[in-house]
């Protein structure tokens, strides 16, 4: 009978145990997908935090949390990051930035890589392209359709583009629906079947930041901290720079 007492009290120690384990939600612009997923996931791993990763372009991130949808930590562009935090939505000294990354190509995986060395070369691309998709609300989207006009074939490439939304976009090249991508480079890490042809050549590159910060209503503000930190300490840097992106430093 004794036996039988003392093991339900180890099994009610245990469910307790569980039951009180941390939780977190994290609202993560697409960008910053594989970055956010692979770091959070080892933060999961290494402290048996639950991490509940939801991803959508930034301006959709930024309504939801404007709007009072709760979240524990968010991962957002640096000036988005911004306005949240004046909205007193995301506490001010949390505010970390994890680092910054370049526009790219992406092609079918095999597929010939475009010359994209000179601004010429790009364009060339572009116009030799049946499909060329791009996130129609992401920040690199938004700066894409903003070059295409810069480089003055507006006309010629209007029934080219393929406007799509942030969680799919890169993918649309694996299958074959367009020949290439013009998205943060980021976004290309771990997509199968699509390579990253490289970067928008130097006089044509923008830079995208990401920056993270804790709520003001996190449910555990220790832990969603923690996270923040873990996400921009040099342990993450190794992994950061092999997806091509760049530590930042205001």
């Amino acid at each position: 009978m004794k036996s039988r007492i003392a093991l339900a009290a180890v099994a009610a120690l245990f469910l307790s145990c569980g039951a009180q384990a941390a939780e977190l939600k994290i609202l993560s612009g697409n960008g910053g997908k594989a970055a956010v997923a692979e770091l959070s996931g080892r933060f999961e791993r290494e402290t048996g935090t639950r991490i509940i990763l939801d991803v959508a372009v930034n301006p959709q991130i930024r309504k939801r949390v404007l709007d009072g949808e709760a979240f524990d930590v968010t991962v957002l562009n640096p000036p988005v990051l911004d306005e949240l935090i004046k909205a007193g939505k995301v506490v001010p000294d949390t505010r970390a930035v994890i680092g910054r990354i370049g526009v790219g190509v992406g092609i079918k995986q095999g597929a010939p890589r475009p010359d994209l060395s000179t601004a010429d070369g790009f364009k060339k691309a572009l116009l030799s392209a049946k499909k060329v998709a791009y996130p129609e609300e992401g920040a690199s989207g938004i700066y894409f359709a903003n070059l295409v006009k810069r480089l003055g074939i507006e006309n010629e490439m209007k029934s080219r583009l393929m406007p799509m939304p942030g969680e799919y976009n890169v993918e649309v090249v694996a299958t074959g629906e367009a020949d290439m991508v013009v998205v943060v480079a980021s976004r290309m890490w771990g997509v199968k079947g699509v390579d990253m042809a490289g970067l928008l050549p130097d006089e044509l590159q923008t830079w995208i930041g990401f920056a993270a910060g804790v709520s003001t209503s996190a449910k555990d503000p220790e832990t969603a901290r923690k996270l923040v930190k873990f996400l921009v300490a040099p342990s993450s840097e190794p992994f950061l720079r092999q997806m091509g992106m760049q530590p930042f430093v205001e």
